[in-house]
């Protein structure tokens, strides 16, 4: 049973639960600030810049795994610059997706297209398995879950959903706006980023609460 999942159009709960064989199961949830700069900072002293591009872009791009492993050169960058803003389709949808590349991931970036060497037709996440022409999503879900276990984190309860949420939860406390948060992972309805977010009755009356007419 897959466990990093993102909420079918059938009704589905946001509260986690457990596999038969004892195994977590459901949404997993957002990072915290502190646990991004965590990790963040290990990946800076390891200097592992691939690790650190990957981290970075997840945070940022909001994707899920299956597109953040697949990025090539040339979504993120062109004529040796990178940009501060790519575009893709998502193969789950087909429907296209926009993110923001923020100045610190822009830098990690370059630093991996530095070392790297890497032509704009090439991946962005080579994997270090000579057979694989980038990272597969298993491998990468095998990285997050060294990155949560090296901040004494359970890597049962976070995953790769995990780091495509963390940056939408964030939006959506700071500004309420889901329609925002739609958008920027790509959902075509909104009763599904509802569902991902784990929005319920007391978030809706905590923001209609801080306005005051």
């Amino acid at each position: 049973m897959q466990t990093n999942y993102e909420p079918s159009n059938q009704n589905s709960g946001a509260s986690e639960r457990r596999h038969p064989l004892g195994k977590l199961t459901g949404q997993k949830p957002a990072l915290k600030m502190k646990e991004v700069w965590a990790i963040r900072t290990r990946l800076e002293l390891d200097g592992s810049a691939r690790d650190l591009a990957l981290f970075n872009l997840a945070i940022d791009s909001k994707l899920r795994g299956c597109d953040l492993v697949s990025l090539k050169v040339e979504d993120v960058a062109a004529g040796g610059e990178v940009r501060s803003r790519g575009a893709i389709v998502q193969k789950k949808t087909g429907r296209p997706v926009q993110f923001e590349i923020t100045d610190n991931t822009q830098k990690s970036i370059r630093n991996l297209l530095a070392q790297s060497k890497l032509r704009p037709e090439d991946y962005l996440f080579r994997s270090r398995v000579k057979k694989s022409s980038h990272l597969s999503t298993r491998q990468y879900a095998r990285i997050v879950e060294g990155w949560v276990q090296s901040i004494g984190l359970n890597a049962r309860t976070y995953g790769t959903h995990s780091l495509r949420r963390t940056k939408a939860a964030v939006i959506y406390r700071k500004t309420g706006n889901l329609r925002a948060v739609q958008l920027l992972l790509g959902h075509s309805k909104l009763e599904s980023t509802v569902r991902y977010l784990g929005v319920d009755v007391d978030d809706a009356l905590d923001i209609s609460s801080s306005i005051d007419l």
